[in-house]
């Protein structure tokens, strides 16, 4: 069981629902939601995609961390959806451990295909690797991770926003 005090923490895949999940279980909870791609954004005052073209990946990656590391010490209870990378350091899912309960949403490379498919934001997905290959080479290294930073997995497969933020819900309550 969750804790009923603590924070909720969404990792996954890009394309899992995090964002989307992460609103809808906010207002099912009345706290804020938060995400760290907008948090970087407003810190680094560039979108992610300049951020990748400009500065590059480890630059971003190191983004990631300050953003997390920012909300340490933030009073109140909120729901935070992270980037799809983020729980890729050691030191990230340290931090996200810390800052709340960290619920993996796992779905099917074959949904994330379909939902990601005309997505052309994303800087990861883009070249002519064929898009369910890129997601099974990158969800093949961060899987393991994934599940290592977690306390709980939800599969996001077949069911609506609402659904899922009702389950994750009731882990909690």
């Amino acid at each position: 069981m969750l804790r009923t005090d603590g924070n909720v923490i969404l990792i996954g895949f890009m394309g899992c629902g995090k964002s989307s999940v992460g609103r809808k279980l906010a207002g099912l909870l009345a706290v804020p939601c938060l995400d760290t791609d907008a948090l970087i954004e407003e810190q680094e005052k560039m979108t992610i995609r300049e951020i990748f073209t400009r500065m590059g990946q480890a630059y971003f990656r190191d983004a990631e961390t300050r953003a997390v590391r920012s909300l340490t010490g933030r009073e109140g209870r909120y729901v935070l959806s992270v980037g799809g990378g983020l729980p890729l350091r050691a030191e990230n899912r340290e931090i996200l451990r810390k800052l709340g309960t960290v619920v993996y949403l796992k779905a099917s490379v074959q949904t994330l295909a379909e939902r990601l498919a005309r997505d052309t934001t994303r800087p990861l997905l883009q070249g002519e690797e064929p898009l369910e290959e890129k997601i099974t080479r990158i969800l093949s290294e961060r899987e393991a991770l994934y599940e290592e930073a977690c306390s709980h997995v939800v599969l996001s497969d077949g069911k609506s926003v609402r659904e899922v933020a009702q389950e994750i819900k009731r882990l909690i309550t």
